[in-house]
């Protein structure tokens, strides 16, 4: 048993270091997409996590509340939404994005922004809002008291768009709904890995897990190099 965890270790690793076509293409629709989506989405979902925090307007509660419900929403149930306003009798359907890299990045900003919002929302909130009073009360304009507060909550804000590149990168039901698992053209890792394991085909679904394994521990490891370094030193 051992022996055959042993040779399909050594067959994942050999797709990947071989830089076998099949497996890099389907890592390349995965982390175009998801780049794509998450970049999108980061701006206009911190700008609203910070409206959010700080501007007093009616409707302030439910709009809170809803932001936190859309996080908890099965990844499926989206796809079926987005496939529903992408297929030809949607609203959308004139785009022609069903089954296509543009229809993914469409699903994972619906994804990804309830994640970013709410998370940026809590970082702003959490901040000592002298920072932003001071700045503006030493005429600095929106935008640099935007900034200031920013580099203040870096570490926050940093977790929350590595939360939302997380949870979009490795999500499965939306993405199989609205890209339809096309080779070379729709195909990510987390798909990839539901085909191949239901085919038996253990190597290739152990090679991009291995991916996603060591892309996790990258990220964890930089912002806890980074967490260190914003840390005050006691003496």
């Amino acid at each position: 048993m051992n022996e055959g965890w042993l040779a399909l270790l050594q067959q994942a690793l050999g797709l990947l270091f071989s830089l076998d076509p099949d497996v890099w293409s389907i890592i390349y629709v995965s982390f175009s997409v998801s780049f794509a989506a998450l970049l999108i989405t980061l701006v206009p979902s911190m700008v609203l996590g910070f409206v959010l925090a700080f501007a007093p307007f009616r409707g302030k509660w439910l709009v809170t509340n809803l932001v936190q419900t859309l996080q908890s929403i099965p990844t499926v149930v989206i796809g079926l939404l987005v496939y529903l306003l992408l297929t030809r009798n949607g609203p959308l359907g004139d785009l022609k994005w069903l089954f296509t890299q543009e229809g993914m990045i469409l699903g994972q900003m619906m994804i990804c922004a309830p994640v970013m919002v709410a998370m940026s929302q809590a970082a702003f909130t959490s901040v000592d809002r002298r920072a932003w009073e001071t700045s503006r009360t030493l005429g600095a304009s929106w935008i640099m008291a935007v900034w200031t507060v920013c580099r203040e909550l870096r570490m926050p804000l940093l977790l929350a768009i590595v939360a939302a590149f997380s949870r979009i990168l490795t999500e499965v039901g939306c993405s199989m709904m609205v890209g339809g698992n096309i080779l070379n053209v729709t195909r990510n890792i987390p798909t990839a890995i539901a085909l191949e394991t239901s085919k038996g085909d253990f190597a290739q679904a152990i090679a991009l897990g291995l991916v996603l394994l060591i892309l996790a521990l990258i990220l964890n490891f930089a912002l806890g190099s980074l967490r260190g370094k914003a840390t005050p030193r006691s003496h």
